[in-house]
């Protein structure tokens, strides 16, 4: 079961694993969309997912990358509201689904759970915070350093440990950056120019690690 649940007492965890669904799905998919309600929560068991919301202007913004480990559609459920946010498959996953009415049992019921979720979602509002600071106040190219650095930090790297193990498209990469298209990929190929990363296809490898973090302005 999730690593989440892990805090939960052998009694819960046994009933969240007796309670679980899980699913099997393919790039594109979509496991639940903005403006629908919530019937329970999503654990990544594998795979990669995007959580996107539609902007004024109908554009797609990327809200956060989940990894295996992660829950989704919590945020829904315990405020009892519709999703802010549309659950878009990256790669191949395969998703958990614990429903509501259990989920919600048992997090009343388990201390350790409750405060686990609490964490979990002060988290996530700090990262959003500190997104829409750097958003305000970096220059783009930093930002574009950072998110390269994020990608890394969430997905991990390949086999050569300099490419980043995920497959975004430059506009999805320009949609984290908070920028234009365009910009995005004229800043891309500037790094690589500079001989700090390299690309092939969707494909970004990290050459020079150490000045990437430079670029970023993430140093104290």
């Amino acid at each position: 079961m999730n690593d989440v649940f892990v805090t939960a007492s052998d009694e819960h965890t046994t009933t969240l694993a007796a309670a679980k669904q899980c699913t099997v799905y393919k790039r594109g998919d979509i496991i639940f969309q903005e403006g629908s309600h919530p019937y329970g929560i999503y654990a990544i068991n594998t795979g990669k997912v995007k959580l996107t919301h539609s902007g004024d202007d109908g554009r797609e913004q990327i809200i956060r990358l989940c990894k295996p480990g992660d829950l989704i559609g919590y945020k829904a459920l315990i405020s009892n509201e519709t999703y802010t946010a549309t659950a878009v498959v990256l790669e191949d996953s395969a998703v958990c689904f614990v429903p509501k009415e259990v989920f919600v049992r048992i997090l009343q019921k388990d201390p350790s759970l409750s405060l686990r979720m609490m964490q979990i979602l002060t988290s996530e509002l700090r990262r959003a915070e500190t997104k829409i600071t750097h958003l305000s106040q970096k220059p783009v190219r930093e930002r574009l350093a950072e998110t390269l650095l994020t990608l890394k930090e969430t997905y991990g790297l390949e086999a050569d440990e300099q490419t980043i193990n995920v497959t975004l498209s430059r506009e999805e990469i320009a949609n984290l950056v908070g920028t234009a298209t365009e910009s995005a990929i004229r800043l891309l190929s500037e790094f690589k120019k500079e001989k700090v990363i390299d690309l092939s296809g969707k494909k970004i490898r990290i050459l020079q690690l150490q000045q990437l973090i430079k670029m970023a302005n993430l140093q104290d």
